[in-house]
This record gives C-alpha cells, sequence and structure tokens, in this order.
C-alpha cells in the first residue's frame, strides 16, 4: 500500500499523528510512485522536529476527489525524486535551501530565493545569489542574452537568462527571489486577527484568493462552520478577482501583439470589474472581506440587483470585443503555435490553472476538490488542446463568460443566512490542508497546529510556484521577441513566488 494513499480532503482537518510515517527511501519512493501513477504535487515541505528535519508532503487525486499526505523525517540528506517526477524539484530546492537537508541526486540543485550572505561565517555560498550558478550551452553560434532582475515601470524583480541561436532559445533559466519576505514565518508569528490581512498581501492581485484559502484552513481546524451566504458572498467576490485579473491579462496580449482596440477596450472593462469589487468590499482590490468565519461585509438586495445590472452590461460589451479579437487572422496568426507547452509536459510539471486547461489539463479546484459554494453551483470545466499563447487567451475568454453566468446566478438568489459565525481555537496537533482555485490556478494554505493548538507550520503555494518552469518550457524554440508575448500569456506572480 502506498502511504500516500490516504483520505485526506480539502478543507477538513485530520490529527497529524494520523498521516502515515516511512522511512525516507520508503518515503521517496511512495511519493515517486503516487506522482508517476498520476497524482499531483500539491506541496512538499520541512519544518523542525525533535529528531531531525521532518518532511511533509500533500499530493492530489484529483479524479477521486482526495489528497493524500505523509511525513519521514531525514537527518542530512534525503533522497530526491526530481530525476523521475519534475514537478518536486523547486519544492526539494526549498527545503534544501529552509532545512539545511540536500536532496541527493537533484540533478538542479541551486537556490530559489535571495538570502543575505553571511560574510566571514563560513556560510555555504550555494546559498549565496551572487555565485548563483548559471546554466550555460557552448557553442560558436550560441549566445547570452540576460534581462533583468530591474525592469522597467512597475515590474518586479526578476532575471531570465537566454542562451539563444539567433534568434531562437535554446534554454532560458529564471532566477526568482530578490524580494523574499519570510511571509511563512510572518504567518506563524502574527496575532491571530492580522494572519488574514499578511494572507491577503501576498500577492496584490490574489486577495481574495489567498484570503479565503488562509481562512479556510483556520476554519477547518476551528471547526467553524460558515454561512451559506457567506459562502456565497466570497465565491462571488473570487469570480470578481478572476474576472478582473483575466481582462487585464487579454487586454495585455492585445497591446503586446498591437492590438489596440482590444487593449482599450478590455482594460477598461478590468476597471469595471475592480470597481465591482469596490462597491462590495469598499476595496478596489476586495482587501478586509474575507476573515474567518465568513465575510465582514453582506451584501443588500439593492447592492445585488444594480452589481447584477452591470455584470450584463459588462458581459454585453465584452463578448463582440472578445469575439472579434480571438477570430481576428492577425490575432490568430500572432498567438497560435507560439509558447507552447503540450499536455504531457504539463502534467511532469504539476502546471496548474488556466495554464493547465489550456493543453487539456482537467485541474481545477472548483471541480476536484469543491468547497464552500461550489460545491452546490458548478462551473463548466474550460479547457482547450494546444497548449499555446492562444489557447490560454481562449481559455480566459470562456472562463470570463461562465464567471459571469455564475455571478449573475448567485446574486438573484443569495441564500440567508449571518455574514460571519465567531471563530473557535485551533484544534491541537492537527494538519489542514485548504485549497481555492484563485484567478492563475490552486493556491494551497496548509496548516499545521502544535500540541497547544498554536501554529507550527503554515506553508503557502501560490500558483505561481508550480508554474514558472513552465514558462521556460514554453520559451524554447521560439524566438527571443516572443518573451513578452509568452511571458503574459502566463502571468505569473514574482511575490507568490518569492514568499
Amino acid at each position: 500500500m502506498n502511504a500516500f494513499d490516504g483520505e485526506l480532503h480539502n478543507r477538513r482537518s485530520i490529527p497529524f499523528a494520523a498521516l502515515p510515517q516511512t522511512n525516507p527511501e520508503r518515503f521517496a519512493a511512495d511519493l515517486s510512485a503516487a506522482i508517476t501513477g498520476g497524482a499531483r504535487l500539491v506541496a512538499y515541505f520541512g519544518l523542525q522536529d525533535h529528531s531531525g528535519c521532518r518532511l511533509v508532503a500533500v499530493l492530489a487525486d484529483d479524479a477521486n476527489a482526495v489528497l493524500g499526505a505523509a511525513t519521514t523525517v531525514v537527518r542530512g540528506t534525503f533522497p530526491s525524486v526530481t530525476p523521475t517526477c519534475p514537478q518536486a524539484q523547486l519544492f526539494e530546492r526549498e527545503i534544501w535551501e529552509q532545512c539545511g537537508v540536500t536532496p541527493v541526486g537533484h540533478p538542479w540543485l541551486r537556490p530559489v530565493r535571495r538570502h543575505p550572505p553571511d560574510h566571514g561565517t563560513g556560510r555555504d555560498t550555494r546559498h549565496d545569489r551572487e555565485a548563483y550558478p548559471f546554466h550555460q550551452i557552448t557553442g560558436e553560434d550560441v549566445h547570452e542574452v540576460a534581462v533583468g532582475p530591474v525592469h522597467a515601470g512597475i515590474i518586479e524583480p526578476g532575471h531570465f537568462r537566454f542562451q539563444a541561436r539567433g534568434e531562437e532559445v535554446l534554454d532560458l533559466e529564471i532566477v526568482l527571489g530578490y524580494q523574499h519576505r519570510g511571509v511563512e514565518r510572518l504567518l506563524e508569528t502574527a496575532p491571530p486577527e492580522r494572519v488574514p490581512i499578511l494572507a491577503e498581501s501576498i500577492a496584490g492581485d490574489t486577495v481574495i484568493g489567498h484570503a479565503g484559502a488562509c481562512c479556510g484552513a483556520i476554519e477547518a481546524l476551528a471547526r467553524s462552520h460558515k454561512s451559506a451566504r457567506a459562502q456565497a458572498i466570497r465565491g462571488i467576490a473570487l469570480e470578481l478577482e478572476r474576472l478582473a485579473n483575466h481582462f487585464g491579462d487579454l487586454a495585455a496580449i492585445a497591446g503586446d501583439i498591437a492590438y489596440y482596440p482590444g487593449a482599450a477596450v478590455l482594460g477598461r472593462l478590468r476597471g469595471n470589474c475592480l470597481n465591482m469589487l469596490l462597491v462590495l468590499t469598499g476595496n478596489r482590490m476586495g482587501r478586509g472581506l474575507v476573515r474567518p468565519g465568513g465575510v465582514t461585509v453582506d451584501v443588500p438586495p439593492a447592492m445585488a440587483v444594480d452589481l447584477r445590472d452591470g455584470l450584463i452590461r459588462l458581459l454585453d460589451e465584452a463578448d463582440p470585443m472578445l469575439e472579434l479579437m480571438l477570430r481576428t487572422a492577425s490575432v490568430q496568426a500572432r498567438l497560435e503555435g507560439v509558447g507552447t507547452v503540450p499536455q504531457a509536459r504539463c502534467r511532469q510539471l504539476g502546471v496548474v490553472g488556466p495554464a493547465a486547461r489550456a493543453a487539456e489539463v482537467m485541474r481545477d479546484v472548483r471541480h476536484d476538490h469543491p468547497y464552500g459554494v461550489f460545491r452546490f453551483a458548478h462551473l463548466p470545466l474550460t479547457t482547450a488542446w494546444s497548449g499555446d499563447v492562444f489557447a490560454r487567451a481562449l481559455v480566459r475568454r470562456m472562463e470570463i463568460s461562465r464567471s459571469v453566468t455564475f455571478l449573475i446566478e448567485q446574486l438573484a438568489r443569495l441564500p440567508r443566512g449571518t455574514p460571519r459565525v465567531a471563530r473557535g481555537a485551533l484544534a491541537p496537533a492537527e494538519l489542514a490542508v485548504s485549497l481555492e482555485e484563485g484567478w492563475r490556478g490552486e493556491i494551497a494554505h496548509i496548516l499545521l497546529t502544535d500540541d497547544r493548538g498554536a501554529v507550527r507550520r503554515h506553508k503557502v503555494v501560490d500558483p505561481s510556484f508550480h508554474n514558472w518552469p513552465a514558462l521556460a518550457e514554453a520559451m524554447r524554440g521560439n524566438a527571443i521577441s516572443d518573451f513578452p508575448l509568452c511571458n503574459k500569456s502566463f502571468n505569473l506572480s514574482y511575490a507568490g513566488h518569492d514568499l
């Protein structure tokens, strides 16, 4: 029996002692077997234990709507599963960096985030980002192009190093971690009332997504049962956040290929969605709405009518422009076949969100591990098949239509109930896994409490952590000039990765 065949469910806590614990070799073998057998790595992290470094891995069996988790204790080294399971490579590098244990056999052991070097203390220079060992391809006709980490405008810091032959990209290495803030440690040590504020600050464009995932884990440990009304309002806010960002991404793609009507109209519609979030929450990004036990504001009937009318107008304006843009031959010629990540590679890398669904990978937390309002109101799973920039744009276009339909339906029949209930104390020595389908994809907040009920470990996995390697994959064989377009089609978060 595989150690990861457990019956763990989204937003349901279990005693930590109930997790299967094996020796490191069996743990690695079971982890590799489960992933190669079709499971997906949700999170893989370490924490200090009295007997060494304790590793915890959480897997998702999407087809059966269950999660599995197991643990082991290691000292100094542990077997790497990256050679057989590429989606583990960033997680194992992070464990090496944070916990000081080495994944033996890892083919690409490099630091994930920038930590200040301790000069004169004998610190291992592998953790010094100034001595980062970049990959190089040799050859007379191969040249190297370095972009960043400082970019124009308000773009966050990240370094992109291309190995190219002429215009063709042979390899792209993406180095992030320049704004590492220690978010997980802050979440573990902050007063309880500040934790949701920190969570919604993880990535500024994913306020509802991260706050919802964080509160879901807290509510599971506190046995807090939200009302149906609170669940519906959270779902409404989440889909408004999805709409705003999908419109923004499509506007950016349109601008990058000089399709300026699309850039202008879709960019304005993004603003309309943010204004609806302002009406709903009092903040254009949705801050302050989602808190443990429910939501901080209610939706009176007049507000629901106004929001419904605004959404109907929104779709009336969006549909003609989206149809025109994606049916225009010059747009199709510029987007089709660019930045392709095929289905098999998406599965190997553990890609999530629209980037996965664009390659016909059926992966959506709202569908596979439903929670809150999504247990009762089902949005159709939106997929494309080609895995290129056009497919990623098409998935966003279809999700816009389906999110608007969902929003109109929910606002027309909001259930009764109190917006927020009291939060109890966290159960001691338990583990809760909370998954949320943010607009970029799966967000995971994993909470582990100690014997007193205090937070022992708060692990966060933003969808960008899964998807940055896919952007590097998408660039191989494309022209360097395609990078801005490919980058916008993923639109990944630096902050969500750097934590």
